[in-house]
């Protein structure tokens, strides 16, 4: 059964490089990506374990911990587990839940994500070179942390799925998800200074760091990583329970993948609601009875009870908290970045827009609406929502920093960055389109073939903002920088001019390619049905 599902996957992924080539190309460029990471991480190891071994094994135990994390959370908060083998497809086959989970957990590994842990924890075990038991060790250990990853991550989702069915019970979840994400900004600076500390001090680590080590290497997170500094240690007892944590808990997030997939089964979820009543047409009956009027009130009603849009929003109260603690409290300009972050994330938020109408979008075909007016009427709510936002965050983070000389170029540039954002996104949404989640299903789901389509619209969607926003960005460094208020009103002006321009510039171009691509856009939409 493993073997079979490692082939079907396999055949799906070659056969979705056959239906575009753009996923083709994200796809190599993910890969090229992954293995300079990996080549990376791998050789700063092995030279780590060689000057320093035990050192080097607390600091495996603390990055490790921060993989598994990621692993678990990463995929409810960001972009879903693969779906390309939905464990849903197979309930009219009688395959055991117990043979479907395993097989479901060897083909998690088959993918960038996968392949890469798996060669960079099995690299990095090396390491221990000069030890070959701890290597054997080490190489147990990543076995387990790549178990850990990828069922613990399964587990998570797949339990969490029917409480993510409100959008209530999402905004709950996304909170208490973000938490442990946002304290990862933190954790990393204040590693990075005692890291630097400790290279002052002999380059030994600090006691403080080798004591977190020790702790972690007790929890689930840490224990793999821990078994085989236990073992370089002759603690063999404390090397025999780091390995009943670690198989324990592989067991534990196995068997809980188990009983949800049960659960899903036996019970699958009603996407209908139950008794809703009608509450009038909403934002229908707030805008002007346009062709304009009618795709905002469409877009902006999305933005409000779709959870697939509304999510985007969870994250923009905690940026400057995020930006904060990435400055380590000690450099609180950082928090001025939240507040140009809006804006981008904001106006990206559309460049995806058609797919996620999916066959609604047949309505603006059929109906003849031309490409200004869908243009205009889906960036018009990111707009009028931004705008005030972005002034309250700029606001915010002037005040925190206590720098009010800052605030003309801080505002000129975050709604400049906003109109270029929202104005290569009316573009980009016009000609590159990749796979979402349909209407009714998770926000946290990823669809087949969606990685390395993604990758590339969405690297070309920020590399054209990016470069379009370069002489915002120029000018109102130097404002901030040289604390200039003439040379920051002047900022302040030109990063308006470059937002409204960009703006004006990218739905004016994306219309004309709509107008030309219309049909087959929606061709493209309806075979992610």
């Amino acid at each position: 059964m493993v073997a079979q599902l490692v082939r079907l996957k396999l055949t799906l992924m070659a056969n979705t490089f056959r239906r575009s080539v753009w996923q083709t190309i994200g796809f190599v460029v993910g890969a090229l990506y992954a293995v300079s990471v990996v080549f990376g991480v791998v050789v700063g190891a092995i030279a780590g374990g060689t000057a320093n071994a035990h050192g080097a094994g607390n600091v495996f135990v603390i990055v490790g911990a921060v993989v598994v994390l990621a692993w678990w959370l990463v995929p409810v908060f960001l972009y879903g587990v693969d779906a390309t083998l939905d464990p849903h497809r197979f309930i009219t086959f009688g395959i055991r839940r117990w043979n479907l989970v395993a097989g479901l957990a060897v083909v998690g590994v088959v993918s960038i994500p996968g392949i890469a842990t798996l060669v960079t924890l099995v690299g990095a075990a090396f390491a221990w070179w000069r030890t070959p038991l701890v290597v054997v060790a080490a190489l147990v250990g990543a076995v387990l942390a790549v178990a850990l990853c990828v069922v613990g991550s399964r587990a998570i989702t797949t339990v969490l799925s029917p409480l993510l069915e409100s959008r209530r019970s999402r905004e709950v979840m996304a909170a208490v998800t973000i938490l442990p994400i946002m304290l990862m900004g933190p954790i990393f600076t204040w590693f990075s200074r005692q890291a630097a500390e400790a290279a002052g001090e002999a380059g030994a680590l600090s006691g403080t760091v080798a004591e977190l080590a020790g702790w972690l290497g007790w929890t689930p997170l840490g224990a793999p990583w821990g078994l085989a500094v236990a073992v370089h240690d002759a603690d063999w007892l404390g090397a025999l329970a780091r390995l009943l944590i670690a198989v324990a808990s592989v067991v534990l997030a196995a068997w809980a993948w188990e009983r949800a997939l049960a659960r899903s089964f036996e019970s699958p979820r009603e996407t209908a609601g139950k008794g809703a009543r009608g509450k009038g047409l909403g934002w229908f009956d707030r805008v002007p009875a346009t062709p304009v009027g009618a795709v905002a009130a469409r877009a902006a009603t999305y933005w409000r009870r779709d959870p697939r849009y509304s999510m985007s929003f969870v994250v923009i109260p905690l940026l400057p908290v995020i930006m904060w603690f990435a400055g380590g409290g000690d450099a609180p300009e950082v928090v001025l970045i939240a507040a140009p972050m809006t804006g981008w994330m904001l106006g990206f938020g559309i460049s995806n827009d058609i797919a996620y109408d999916h066959t609604a979008f047949a309505l603006h075909v059929a109906t003849g609406i031309d490409g200004r007016t869908d243009r205009w009427g889906r960036a018009l709510p990111v707009l009028m929502a931004g705008v005030p936002v972005i002034i309250v965050l700029a606001v915010i983070t002037t005040a925190l920093t206590g720098r009010w000389e800052w605030f003309a170029p801080l505002v000129g540039l975050s709604l400049g960055t906003l109109g270029a954002s929202t104005g290569v996104s009316s573009l980009v949404s016009a000609r590159w389109l990749y796979p979402v989640p349909k209407p009714g299903e998770s926000p946290f789901k990823q669809p087949q073939g969606a990685t390395g389509a993604t990758m590339v619209a969405q690297g070309v969607g920020m590399g054209l903002t990016l470069l379009v926003s370069a002489p915002a960005l120029v000018l109102s460094g130097l404002a901030i920088g040289l604390a200039e208020p003439v040379l920051g009103w002047v900022a302040c002006v030109v990063a308006l001019a470059v937002g409204v321009a960009a703006l004006l510039g990218g739905v004016r171009w994306g219309a004309r390619v709509y107008d030309r691509r219309a049909p087959e856009l929606l061709q493209r939409v309806l075979s992610y049905s």
